[in-house]
């Protein structure tokens, strides 16, 4: 016969037993949910290289992780890190603005609320951090050179006005060659419709311009996809596309709400990465591509991202021995090419000087 203290004794053994296996299922598809993004490659101090991190969850959320639970390979080689900073524990953030002017702009209110959005970032920055803005439509006008001066950013956001058509791809590229000697961790967030009607360059030319892996681009897309090619419109297609060869991320908004909570979403996820610093083994600027892989191991799960980046350089680096034996060897060629031809001018002022005079009588 059961007694009542036995299955008593069975119903807390049972209750247990839930209580451990429901939080590690839970946590195991919380992990299995999550994505790690090499963001930027800075190659400034190369060969050290610096690799910046990004891990979100499957909403895009920022999450943590322990440094030792992330392993950097260099073209399938684990490398061993000079130093990992963790979440929080980034340098300087620099970020470029890059903001739709067009006349599409003044529909439904939505420069309004891109003002208010911009502000709300401007909000969030951490002490020291920087930001510029670019603001586009047939022309592209840098309304604030990159400052930590926040009353001055606010002021220029304040001057935004839209008129006229698009050139997104061209403002895409000033903001990458502004930021191109900016150290430390650099982002452009960009906010449009997609539509780009008057640029000189396309997509392909601001995906090459950071194919090294400088930095990256999110962007935001304001508008609504269902109307496309209308002044309501929304190119998602073109938007995600940039954002997912860029190391960026991509979202929607619809109203100055949720377009203030991306901004602010995006901010958070640029000052919760990982930066992973390492000497390359490759130690020249060889300008060849160099594929870089981040693995984050939790719980027995595996989540990898990859990206490539490229150290510069036309012709190899050589150091100071070589440029000796290089220097050493041109000069040799260069005297095989030259004494053929002196010994031969010197043969011909030989056979002058006895080439015999002839008297006329």
């Amino acid at each position: 016969m059961i007694t009542h203290k036995y299955l008593l004794q069975v119903m807390v053994l049972f209750s247990l037993l839930c209580c451990t296996l429901v939080p590690q299922q839970a946590s195991r598809a919380q992990t299995e949910d999550l994505q790690v993004r090499i963001t930027q490659v800075d190659t400034s101090d190369f060969p050290r290289v610096t690799v910046y991190v990004s891990i979100t969850n499957a909403n895009g959320e920022p999450v943590g992780a322990s440094p030792n639970s992330i392993r950097l390979y260099e073209n399938g080689q684990i490398m061993q890190p000079d130093r990992i900073s963790g979440s929080g524990e980034l340098g300087t953030i620099t970020t470029m603005l890059v903001m739709d002017l067009s006349g599409s702009m003044e529909r439904g209110g939505k420069l309004e609320a891109a003002k208010e959005a911009a502000r709300a970032y401007i909000d969030q920055l951490r002490p020291g951090d920087q930001v510029g803005l670019i603001g586009f439509n047939i022309e592209t006008t840098v309304f604030q050179a990159i400052t930590s001066d926040h009353e001055a950013l606010v002021s220029a956001i304040d001057q935004l006005m839209a008129d006229e058509d698009t050139a997104m791809y061209d403002a895409l590229l000033e903001a990458i060659d502004t930021l191109e000697s900016v150290p430390g961790r650099n982002a452009i967030i960009l906010l449009s419709d997609g539509y780009d009607n008057r640029s000189t360059s396309d997509l392909e030319d601001v995906l090459s311009a950071i194919e090294s892996g400088a930095l990256s681009i999110s962007t935001i897309g304001l508008g609504d996809p269902t109307n496309e090619w209308t002044l309501y419109g929304l190119d998602e297609e073109t938007l995600q596309k940039l954002a997912e060869n860029a190391g960026g991320l991509y979202g929607t908004a619809s109203d100055s709400d949720s377009l203030a909570a991306l901004y602010e979403s995006y901010g958070l996820a640029l000052q919760s990465e990982y930066s992973i610093t390492y000497t390359s083994p490759s130690t020249l600027r060889d300008g060849i591509n160099r594929m870089l892989t981040v693995t984050l191991v939790q719980e027995g799960n595996e989540t990898t991202s990859s990206a490539k980046y490229n150290p510069g350089g036309v012709l190899p680096e050589v150091n100071v021995k070589s440029w000796a034996l290089f220097g050493g060897t041109l000069t040799g060629l260069v005297l095989l090419g030259v004494i053929p031809a002196l010994a031969a001018r010197i043969q011909t002022a030989r056979q002058k000087k006895r080439k015999p005079r002839i008297r006329l009588k």
